[in-house]
């Protein structure tokens, strides 16, 4: 069942979604060769409580960690480590922000130091894909018609887009109604509706969409050992139009 949210509820989420943006901005000024995932790991847990939130993934289904770190061809849920960072890696960070019980998660990729052509066309692409599918998040599309858009696109462009892990309803819950495929057919699935609050998070990879998992039970990563990239968003869908709640330019 997709559960529609209020204006108060929305709102709350809001406000826990500038504090994500807001962590975002900072760690995209920590990246550079030498810093560790686990630099971000410990800023990240820091900063959240001096903001009075919470990292909602810590603990969730035994995860320890305030944030997942994937580099390079890993393609989600990455531990943070004390590997540091190398120039010409690509490293996504996701988070999801608890703030009186309201939650807000966005991912986001860098590049550490110069990275190359290839990769910097992948980041170019997964983010530009991750808004053309907001673009499709509007009241009387359906959820189909954002993973056409952001497969047509990424496909057009000489990338993949993974199958196994898609976006999702957000709320009081990590992890809501409806699923949302960053792939598929136009005019399928649930009705998008005022109320709506969910992710768009294309994951998008150089070689083949496929993965595979590593040992410890969390981290993709690609099946060819090929880079993969990851730009998410919580957006909600209201009177006034689609809200993007993790807005990294619209802090005030």
């Amino acid at each position: 069942m997709i559960v529609l949210k209020s204006k108060r509820e929305i709102e709350n989420m809001r406000e826990a979604g500038k504090i994500l943006a807001s962590c975002h901005k900072e760690i995209a000024k920590m990246i550079e060769p030498g810093v560790t995932s686990w630099d971000i790991e410990v800023f990240v847990d820091e900063y959240l409580k001096k903001q009075g939130a919470t990292p909602e993934q810590k603990g969730y289904h035994g995860y320890k960690y305030a944030t997942c770190a994937s580099i390079n061809d890993e393609i989600c849920h990455g531990f943070p480590r004390k590997t540091p960072l190398k120039n010409g890696d690509i490293v996504t960070i996701d988070m999801v922000v608890n703030l009186n019980g309201a939650l807000a998660d966005s991912a986001w990729s860098y590049g550490v130091g110069e990275i190359s052509e290839l990769n910097k066309k992948l980041l170019e692409v997964a983010k530009k894909a991750l808004y053309l599918g907001i673009e499709k998040a509007v009241p009387g599309n359906r959820i189909g018609d954002i993973g056409h858009a952001i497969q047509t696109y990424v496909e057009k462009e000489g990338f993949s887009v993974v199958r196994e892990f898609i976006g999702h309803g957000i709320g009081p819950s990590m992890h809501e109604k409806p699923d949302v495929p960053h792939f598929g057919l136009p005019g399928k699935g649930p009705r998008i509706k005022e109320g709506m609050v969910f992710t768009i998070e294309p994951m998008v990879n150089v070689g083949k969409y496929l993965s595979k998992m590593d040992a410890n039970g969390w981290t993709a990563r690609t099946i060819d050992g090929k880079n993969s990239a990851q730009y998410e968003h919580t957006i909600a869908i209201t009177k006034e139009g689609t809200l993007i709640l993790t807005d990294q330019d619209n802090l005030d």
